[in-house]
């Protein structure tokens, strides 16, 4: 007699294989629409490239207050009647995201939610699945090819605007590119991006029925990375770590499907191709241990952080990640 429900809170970590696009050309609802949610990247849409079938989307951190979501998942009754029973999560903010790929493995977006309450009242709703012409593929190790993955030294190209809601355009002008970049020499075996947004998810107060408020910003978000790899050139890494010097990284994955990029035409790392484009323009190496252990070759865990130009604008955002598709909407 003497316990009470008191408040109301759901957390947990969703894990998504990073796809190449959504569920139809017009109805996007592929990974762009969670890195908006994720990262609180401006609802600018998608540009078309050029008079062909592929768009972008650029993504840069911003605010996620007054942005959240409602998630539903159907959980099967293993008794009769084997109904499926709707799980509804109101509230849903991310307070986390980590990118990850690694030799061997898929490309892997990892959201950390903070929502408000969970009800089982309602049927699930019917999902809609892409059309057979429409078929995702999956971005993998096998992906980052050959001069997709830059160190440079940090200097900017282009006005660093969004793209605006439909229109056609070059595609160039309209996020950040960098210069004086190289392809790196390391024999990176894993990449990990790790972003972290504080909010205030103890907002309980008195008439609202132990259910919580808004979770708002509250804190500094940072975005931290790691490079798993061998110890290859000590100029390229860990010279950068002990003088803390400022360089920039970009990372790109991009495949055709069956043979043709998102645009239309052949090849599959060209300007058309389906991308999924990570730009860090301001990097600082903040750990490089390297331990002898024997006669095998000695690993590297290159720890880093990433920054923005403290102007404020798009083109100076700490991270941007670039989507080349066929969805012409989040």
């Amino acid at each position: 007699q003497r316990t009470a429900i008191s408040r109301y809170d759901v957390n947990g970590d969703l894990v998504f294989e990073f796809a190449d696009r959504g569920v139809s050309a017009t109805g996007g609802k592929g990974m762009g629409f969670l890195l908006h949610y994720a990262l609180g990247s401006p609802a600018t849409g998608a540009q078309q490239l050029g008079a062909t079938s592929a768009w972008q989307q650029v993504h840069v951190p911003g605010t996620t207050d007054g942005l959240s979501l409602t998630c539903e998942v159907g959980r099967p009754q293993i008794a009769s009647p084997y109904t499926s029973i709707r799980f509804g999560y109101s509230g849903i903010k991310f307070s986390g995201w980590e990118l990850t790929c690694s030799d061997g493995a898929l490309a892997q977006l990892k959201l950390t939610a903070d929502g408000m309450n969970c009800t089982t009242t309602g049927s699930v709703t019917q999902p809609v699945f892409a059309a057979a012409a429409y078929q995702s593929q999956i971005f993998s190790f096998v992906d980052a090819y050959a001069g997709g993955f830059l160190i440079g030294t940090g200097t900017q190209v282009g006005t660093g605007s969004l793209p605006g809601t439909g229109g056609t355009g070059t595609g160039t002008g309209n996020y950040t590119t960098l210069t004086g970049t190289a392809s790196v020499s390391h024999v990176v075996k894993g990449f990990t991006l790790t972003g972290a947004r504080p909010v205030a998810g103890e907002r309980y107060g008195f008439g609202n029925a132990g259910i919580k408020r808004e979770q708002l910003s509250n804190g500094i978000p940072t975005i931290t990375g790691t490079l798993d790899a061998e110890f290859t050139n000590r100029t390229e890494f860990y010279d950068l770590f002990s003088t803390n010097a400022t360089r920039s990284l970009q990372l790109d994955f991009a495949h055709g499907i069956n043979g043709s990029g998102a645009d239309g035409a052949a090849g599959s790392t060209g300007t058309g191709a389906y991308r999924l484009s990570i730009v860090l323009p301001f990097v600082k190496f903040k750990s490089d241990p390297l331990a002898v252990g024997g006669p095998d070759l000695v690993p590297e865990s290159i720890g880093f952080e990433a920054y923005d130009d403290g102007s404020g604008q798009a083109g100076g955002a700490p991270l941007q990640i670039r989507l080349v598709s066929q969805d012409q909407a989040f």
